[in-house]
């Protein structure tokens, strides 16, 4: 179902977001489209943005339950989410609790590391740059947020890990790593925002010691192992027992 909704205000690699019939609110649609290794690999994967928008419902809805403030209100479709309107702000956010991937590509540090506390990350969320890594100071120099909202970002980012590291471990999945988007609503207040799914976190199946059958994430695309869609419908199907019913906003 395609809900009532108004002009197109973004366009995004998975989502396109548009404005609502109120103006703190606005209606995100979760795409088919998969991309990596910023777009240059691309594809259309069937029932991938349902399964994303369904992952990131129940997982908005467990966050907000441990009083994490998240943009999310609730369901219009299978494929569809309402959300508070808010300005991103433009870092991506990286929390690693266990080394892989550019970390170990970029430091002497051996795959599979376990890291405490987590690393957290700051890039620059910009493609005509490579969304390259940033120190504080660059963070300052480019004005992109200053030593309060630094300190909020980081606090709430960690708030975020300490509650889903065990919401996964509890169905039996390591969440390695994640990227967070954060925004900032007309009251100031800063809030998760974009999604929390297989596309932006990096999850192993704990039931599965084989290194390539045990990802259960987008690294499925980038590394062509195929089994994309059955990975993320897998995960909907452990997530569905931390929150059976997400709320429908229509």
């Amino acid at each position: 179902m395609r809900p009532d909704h108004g002009e197109l205000l973004y366009e995004g690699k998975a989502k396109r977001v548009f404005a609502s019939d109120q103006p703190d609110r606005v209606l995100v649609e979760f795409k088919n489209d998969a991309t990596a290794f910023n777009a240059q690999k691309r594809a259309q994967l069937e029932d991938k943005g349902r399964l994303n928008c369904q992952i990131s419902a129940r997982l908005f809805e467990a966050l907000e339950a441990a009083g994490i403030p998240t943009h999310y209100l609730g369901l219009a479709s299978e494929t569809w989410m309402v959300v508070q309107r808010v300005e991103i702000v433009p870092l991506e956010v990286v929390l690693r609790n266990i080394a892989t991937g550019s970390l170990c590509r970029q430091a002497p540090i051996a795959e599979g590391t376990a890291i405490d506390p987590a690393l957290l990350d700051l890039y620059y969320k910009d493609d005509a740059f490579g969304d390259p890594l940033l120190t504080e100071a660059r963070v300052r120099l480019l004005g992109l947020a200053d030593d309060d909202r630094l300190s909020e970002i980081e606090e709430l980012a960690r708030r975020i890990n300490a509650v889903l590291t065990p919401l996964f471990a509890g169905v039996d999945l390591t969440l390695v790593d994640f990227k967070l988007e954060l925004g900032v609503n007309a009251a100031g207040e800063l809030l998760l925002a974009d999604e929390i799914s297989p596309d932006t976190c990096r999850l192993w199946d704990r039931r599965n010691t084989d290194q390539s059958a045990r990802i259960l994430d987008k690294d499925r695309f980038r590394k062509d192992l195929g089994g994309v869609m059955e990975a993320y419908g897998e995960v909907l199907k452990r997530v569905q027992g931390v929150c059976p019913d997400p709320r429908n906003c229509l």
